[in-house]
């Protein structure tokens, strides 16, 4: 779907960026149900409190264990951190890096991921989705067949939890009020 397609599907000057690609009837109804403000109340009742991890240690104890859980013999991360600054930049949800360097005759690599800030105040099922789909960068590259197979490997509900990710997203690139807690994120502010 195009993004004018997906314009016409909601409110006036709004592109809708996280439904782009999703059936015409999918975003009308999502913007419907914006409109009406129902949109908020069936996140939350879906999702009924945020994760406690809001330190950079916290989340990187959280991607240590879920890797070593999930990816057994993967590379090991020299970093994992919150980036407020990375939603900005690239309009990235996560990402996920190797840097190369020399050190003597040898080539030494360092693998990092950061996750953008927004999601120190999401439930943890948001933030579990973007933690997987960054470590399934670690096997594969590609946003391929083989990728998506491996993340509904780790998270059975990977599709499930982008779709409700792009909902909320959705919901504050409409103007709606952050869930979990009060406030807007910074990345939506005037």
């Amino acid at each position: 779907m195009t993004n004018t397609a997906a314009s016409s599907a909601t409110l006036p000057g709004a592109p809708l960026t996280y439904l782009q690609g999703y059936p015409p009837e999918v975003v009308q109804r999502i913007v419907g149900m914006q409109q009406r403000d129902g949109l908020a109340a069936w996140l939350r009742s879906r999702y009924t409190q945020a994760h406690t991890l809001r330190t950079d240690r916290a989340l990187h104890d959280y991607v240590k264990d879920l890797r070593k859980e999930l990816l057994r013999g993967a590379p090991p991360l020299s970093k994992v951190a919150f980036d407020s600054k990375l939603h900005i930049v690239k309009n990235a949800l996560g990402t996920h890096t190797t840097v190369s360097r020399v050190q003597g005759s040898q080539l030494k690599s360092k693998r990092e991921i950061r996750i953008a800030s927004l999601f120190k105040e999401t439930p943890e099922e948001f933030l579990k989705m973007i933690v997987v789909h960054e470590l399934a960068h670690l096997r594969e590259r590609e946003h391929d067949k083989a990728f998506y197979k491996l993340c509904t490997h780790m998270e059975p509900a990977y599709h499930q939890l982008e779709f409700e990710v792009r909902v909320y997203l959705t919901h504050l690139e409409l103007g709606g009020q952050a869930l979990w807690p009060q406030g807007r994120p910074n990345f939506m502010k005037d």
